[in-house]
């Protein structure tokens, strides 16, 4: 049976041509079992020939410039530097056409950022916790522009009707910025409702970041398109791209 094409989400944003960036979904690629579809992480348990047969048909298929960084993920804010040593972190950035950044998500929300030049991008994964200890506030530091000349992509993450977190995580949130409490809905004695996208929002405003597109896709309410750690347990990772083209 023939494999399903790749198929990708390309941001709806005002990025110059020379900016390419995609979110994957898991439609496509040859995982099977609770990875079904096309699995991009090689940490989730899934046959390592599968991952490194769905890497290079994403290569192939979207015709990468060259392979994609793929970072070791601890929900952090560490910052990968263009040649930079490997080891944990959370974001990327780069300045090199042709060197692709990526991060992997199955929830967690992807940020994918460039400034109007098209000189820089970067991506970042943020869960609530990237988000809380300051992933974004450290990727928007990568770049040299002023908040402007900055925009961002939100893509595919758990939405804010089923993203439910208890009193501690909102109130470490406002313990930062008591105007979060925005971005909270109560869901039951001491539970809360999070909005991942509006959280990322009102940091990015914070930093002076207005050009902010995406943040309307779920990941746990599209099991057909989405991997969802919440909704699943043992799931695939899809993957947020973005690099400036040769």
């Amino acid at each position: 049976m023939a494999i399903p094409k790749i198929e990708c989400i390309v941001p709806q944003w005002p990025a110059p041509d020379r900016v390419r960036a995609c979110t994957t979904t898991r439609t496509g690629g040859v995982s099977g079992g609770p990875w079904q579809g096309l699995n991009l992480a090689g940490h989730v348990d899934d046959d390592p020939a599968a991952v490194a047969e769905n890497r290079a048909r994403l290569a192939v298929q979207l015709a990468l410039p060259g392979d994609p960084r793929w970072l070791d993920q601890v929900h952090g804010t560490r910052v990968c530097r263009p040649g930079g040593e490997a080891g944990p972190a959370d974001a990327c950035f780069e300045d090199r056409p042709g060197h692709v950044c990526a991060v992997l998500t199955a929830d967690c929300l992807p940020v994918l950022l460039c400034n109007a030049a098209a000189t820089r991008v970067a991506a970042a994964h943020a869960g609530w916790r990237g988000l809380l200890a300051g992933v974004l506030e450290h990727a928007v530091a990568a770049f040299d522009d002023a908040p402007g000349e900055l925009m961002a992509w939100l893509g595919p993450a758990i939405g804010p009707s089923a993203f439910e977190v208890g009193d501690e995580v909102r109130a470490a949130f406002l313990a930062e910025d008591p105007t979060d409490s925005l971005h909270f809905q109560a869901h039951g004695e001491g539970h809360w409702l999070a909005d991942l996208y509006g959280l990322a929002r009102a940091r990015l405003a914070r930093l002076g970041i207005t050009m902010v597109s995406g943040g309307d896709l779920c990941t746990f309410s599209d099991p057909a398109r989405f991997f969802s750690y919440r909704r699943d347990g043992i799931t695939g990772r899809m993957a947020s791209l973005i690099w400036l083209q040769p």
